[in-house]
């Protein structure tokens, strides 16, 4: 079968020949149609994410397929059932063996790309801003990197949950599409003053930020008493240092979240919002926004859209 693999660290993949897996007790193989792709696999690929698997391997941690086995002990999915996975890595190949409890069947109305899409970005904004950040109804929510897979996600939960969304990104264009999704103020971060417009409509009460560095900073000093700050990434590649007393003076509290963590030690989160996500999909109330899908050999191209930060919401591999 075909795969797209990391040879060599710090390289484009590369497109194998390798063997089509048989699952193992507890697992089941999965016939794979589409792969969603994360910021995380343009570090992996880099080898510097907090996870450096063995070389080769095959890239790709969001997926959306069909049984079409299943290992011993797996009794709750069965063989032609469409489901996704985050898997962490195994998704850019046309077959893959997956751990059976990481599985979540899919409703009928959610087409590949939409299923492969929706996971990572839907589910880090709704454990973020319903379980960890306690999201209110009438709170005001700043969205920073707000055009961009998890983003875009974050505006649709905070405006479903019924906050003031005010989504901060790069152009017009980008913040036409945030717009879209309902984010009722505005900010381009090219060109305007962070700290004194979040200001000058209030301040922030949660803070949603996969960005990091200089606006994690304005956004710290845009916050009203008793925000809640949730670092999420650093797409600008700068880690910010948290001045504590600024905490202290505003009573301010910083969220980490690593989602896939929640894999390890307490999975009962992820299903948990998983079950509420797919539920408002089914009514209608969520909708994955893709801008590019790419077929497997042009995973490269893929990744290069992320990196340059050219795409909208999420990039979809199309394996068939």
């Amino acid at each position: 079968m075909r795969a797209m693999q990391v040879t060599e660290y710090g390289h484009p993949l590369q497109l194998q020949q390798i063997d089509k897996p048989s699952p193992q007790a507890g697992e089941i193989l999965l016939k794979i149609h589409c792969v969603g792709m994360n910021f995380a696999d343009t570090l992996l690929i880099k080898g510097t994410y907090q996870e450096k698997p063995p070389l080769p391997f095959t890239m790709g941690m969001e997926i959306c397929g069909t049984i079409e086995e299943t290992g011993s002990e797996v009794t709750h999915l069965s063989v032609g059932q469409r489901v996704a996975v985050f898997a962490g890595l195994g998704g850019l190949a046309e077959y893959g063996c997956f751990n059976a409890q990481s599985c979540v069947p899919i409703p009928d109305v959610m087409p590949a790309p939409d299923a492969a899409a929706f996971l990572i970005a839907y589910g880090t904004s709704h454990v973020a801003l319903d379980y960890k950040a306690n999201l209110k109804a009438g709170e005001r929510l700043l969205v920073l990197g707000a055009s961009g897979g998890i983003g875009l996600t974050a505006i649709e939960l905070g405006k479903l949950i019924g906050a003031e969304v005010i989504a901060v990104a790069r152009g017009d264009e980008k913040l036409k599409i945030a717009k879209a999704k309902g984010a009722d103020h505005l900010i381009n971060s090219e060109t305007d003053d962070i700290r004194e417009l979040v200001k000058s409509l209030g301040g922030a009460d949660v803070v949603y930020d996969p960005v990091g560095g200089d606006q994690f900073k304005a956004a710290m000093r845009a916050c009203n008493p008793e925000a809640r700050l949730i670092p999420l990434g650093f797409a600008s590649g700068e880690v910010p240092q948290i001045p504590a007393n600024i905490l202290l003076v505003k009573n301010l509290t910083v969220i980490g979240l690593y989602w896939g963590g929640y894999a390890k030690f307490k999975p009962s989160v992820l299903r948990d919002s998983f079950t509420q996500l797919f539920k408002w999909y089914g009514e209608g109330r969520l909708k994955p926004h893709i801008s590019h899908m790419l077929p497997l050999e042009r995973a490269n191209e893929a990744l290069e859209l992320l990196t340059s930060r050219k795409s909208t919401g999420k990039v979809v591999v199309n394996i068939g």
